[in-house]
């Protein structure tokens, strides 16, 4: 029997896995933008207690940042999987339920990945409040304004500014991290390619796509971080 070629294989036809490698891909992204919101929430957080928290918040902080950027992120999502599908056996088992009750593994994947990348995100949301200029908190200060209405008006907006950069830069590995994601058995663009890898027997061809999809996903997500930094960094730079 003939074997299908290239284009037969990523088209829609009877060999194309065209659908399902797309399927993916949206796996993918809806993982790594899932966990990208949940680490933006983790990283301000860590970066409000290193900043501005007492001496048990910076604690907290540290040891999460350290932790977590020193654990690697495989390891992350096996602890969020079986320790959540621990949790939720254990409970099962007050009501009556039996065997092994198996933790969702897109949710586990998100949470992995989420806190994963909020300890490189509290690290960049620090720095960048950092950079906010003293003289413009001291203007907004001397001008009388309220806390909540400075924070509102400058910290935050100029903080977002300057962590622009550095959070393109995280997103770029949230996506890469999505790709573990798959031993929690969701189908994810890799575990899509490792299907039709065993089921064609052409491991090359799929898993070149694969690194072809990425490769398309982040280059046009980067494109468009770039485009978001230059519009929101218009009219305020500095020669």
């Amino acid at each position: 029997m003939t074997q299908p070629s290239f284009l037969d294989l990523i088209g829609s036809g009877p060999d194309g896995w065209g659908p399902a490698l797309a399927a993916g891909a949206l796996m993918t992204i809806l993982i790594a933008l899932a966990g990208y919101a949940i680490g933006m929430v983790f990283g301000a957080l860590g970066a409000w207690a290193k900043i501005a928290g007492g001496p048990v918040a910076r604690g907290v902080a540290g040891t999460y940042t350290t932790v977590l950027r020193g654990i690697p992120d495989l390891l992350v999502i096996y602890l969020f999987y079986f320790g959540g599908s621990t949790v939720i056996s254990a409970f099962g088992h007050l009501f009556g339920a039996s065997g092994f009750i198996s933790f969702p593994g897109f949710l586990a994947g998100a949470l992995a990945v989420g806190v994963t990348s909020g300890a490189q995100q509290t690290e960049v949301f620090r720095g960048a409040y950092k950079a906010v200029h003293t003289g413009e908190l001291e203007a907004a200060i001397a001008c009388g304004m309220p806390p909540f209405l400075r924070f509102r008006r400058i910290i935050a907006p100029l903080t977002l500014r300057y962590a622009l950069p550095g959070m393109g830069n995280v997103w770029q590995i949230v996506l890469k991290e999505s790709a573990l994601v798959s031993i929690t058995g969701v189908v994810e663009l890799l575990r899509q390619s490792q299907i039709g890898a065993g089921s064609t027997g052409r491991p090359f061809d799929f898993y070149f796509i694969a690194a072809m999809i990425y490769l398309a996903i982040s280059t046009l997500s980067g494109a468009l971080l770039q485009f978001s930094e230059k519009r929101f960094t218009r009219g305020v730079r500095r020669g």
